[in-house]
C-alpha cells in the first residue's frame, strides 16, 4: 500500500480511530490485518511509527460500505487494534466509534444528507444488530458543533443520539448465555450478561476493591488483574465465546454502589486494561444487569420507577446515560444513548 490508502481520522464518544470504506481495503483478511497494524503502529506499547495513541481506546478502526440489507443504509465492521500484540479482532462491537459512522457515512456520499437532521441506519457486523444514529446536517452538511457534552471528552459537541434494539444475545446468542442469573467462579459470584457487549458483573466489594479507584491504582493492582484474568478465561466457555485468552471479549465490570446521584458505580477492565471510562455498549449491557431481578449488584443500584427508566452509569471520570425501555414483564426492550463526534483529518494514511 505503498501510494496510501484514503482514511478519515475520528472521535466516536470517548474513542478514538480510523474510518476506512471497506472498497479501499484489502479484501483479504490478513492482507488488511496487516495494513491496519503499521497504520496504528502495533505491536508498540507507544505506537511509535504508526497513529495510534498508545490505548485501546485510540487504536480502533471502522470498516463502512453501503449495505445491501432492507431498510439499512450502511454496513459497519469494528475492528480492535491491540497495542502491544500483533493483533486485529472483530470479536467484539463499539458503540463508540459507531458514534462516527453516521457522520462518516455521510461525508462519503453513502447517505444523502437531509436539511437539519438525517438519521442512518447501521448495521453492525460484529454482531448482527441494528442501530439509528441521528447526525446533525444543517443546510444538508454535517455539523460537528452544538452544546452537548459528555464525559471524558472536553467542550462540547453536535448530539449524536443512538438508538440501539435487538441486542440482547448478539455474541453469545443469549441474555444470560450460561443459563444463570448468578454463576460462582474461582469463589467469587458473577452474572453473565450479553445485551449488546459480553460482560460479567461483579461486585466490586468481593474482589477486595471499594469501587472508587483510580484507573492506574486499578491497574496497578496485580492480584486483582490476576484475579480477573482467571474468572474471565473460565467465564468464556460458559459464555459460548470459547476460549478467550487472546480476545477483548469478555469486558470485566465490578459494581458498587453510586456515589454522585447515578445509579450504579462502575470500574471496567477492558479485558487487561481499566476502562477510562465504560463502552457504550458495555454501559447498556451494566444497565441490563442493574435491571435484572438477582442479577449480581442489583440491590446495589438505585432505579426509577416507570417503564422508561433513565439510568446515570458513573465510571472514573464521569457517567454515561442510558434510557432503557422496559416491557410489562420486566425485559429490556431498547436502550438509547448520546454520544457526540467529530473529524479530525481526512486525507491520506501510508503504511
Amino acid at each position: 500500500m505503498s501510494d496510501g490508502v484514503r482514511a478519515m481520522w475520528m472521535r466516536g464518544g470517548t474513542s478514538k480511530g480510523g474510518y476506512f470504506l471497506a472498497s479501499d481495503l484489502p479484501a483479504d483478511t490478513s492482507e488488511r490485518d496487516a495494513f491496519l497494524l503499521r497504520v496504528m503502529g502495533s505491536p508498540d506499547p507507544r505506537q511509535i511509527d504508526g497513529l495510534g495513541g498508545a490505548d485501546p481506546l485510540t487504536s480502533k478502526v471502522a470498516v463502512v460500505k453501503p449495505s445491501k440489507r432492507p431498510g439499512i443504509d450502511v454496513d459497519y465492521l469494528f475492528l480492535q487494534v491491540f497495542v502491544d500484540q500483533a493483533i486485529v479482532t472483530d470479536a467484539q462491537n463499539c458503540g463508540n466509534i459507531l458514534a462516527g459512522v453516521g457522520p462518516f457515512a455521510i461525508e462519503r456520499g453513502l447517505v444523502k444528507a437531509e436539511d437539519g437532521e438525517t438519521p442512518v441506519s447501521i448495521f453492525m457486523e460484529n454482531t448482527d444488530q441494528t442501530a439509528t444514529a441521528t447526525v446533525r446536517t444543517p443546510g444538508g452538511k454535517v455539523s460537528y458543533e452544538g452544546e452537548a457534552k459528555i464525559d471524558g471528552v472536553p467542550g462540547t459537541s453536535a448530539p449524536v443520539p443512538i438508538a440501539f434494539r435487538d441486542t440482547a444475545g448478539s455474541t453469545c446468542g443469549a441474555l444470560l448465555p450460561s443459563g444463570n442469573v448468578i454463576d460462582v467462579i474461582e469463589g467469587v459470584e458473577a452474572t453473565l450478561i450479553d445485551n449488546g457487549m459480553p460482560c460479567v458483573i461483579l461486585r466490586a466489594a468481593d474482589l477486595g476493591i471499594a469501587g472508587t479507584e483510580t484507573r492506574e491504582e486499578l491497574e496497578a493492582n496485580d492480584m486483582l488483574r490476576a484475579k480477573l484474568e482467571a474468572i474471565r478465561l473460565k467465564a468464556g466457555p460458559l459464555m459460548t465465546l470459547g476460549d478467550v485468552t487472546e480476545k477483548s471479549v469478555p469486558k470485566m465490570t465490578m459494581l458498587s454502589a453510586p456515589r454522585n446521584g447515578g445509579a450504579i458505580s462502575t470500574r471496567t477492565f477492558i479485558p487487561h486494561r481499566c476502562h477510562a471510562s465504560i463502552g457504550v455498549l458495555g454501559a447498556v449491557t451494566v444497565a441490563t444487569a442493574c435491571l435484572t431481578e438477582g442479577a449480581v449488584g442489583s440491590e446495589l443500584a438505585v432505579i426509577p420507577d416507570g417503564l422508561r427508566k433513565t439510568l446515570s452509569i458513573e465510571h472514573p471520570i464521569g457517567e454515561t446515560t442510558i434510557v432503557a425501555e422496559m416491557d410489562a414483564a420486566g425485559s429490556v426492550t431498547s436502550a438509547a444513548i448520546l454520544r457526540t463526534a467529530r473529524k479530525l483529518f481526512d486525507g491520506t494514511v501510508f503504511a
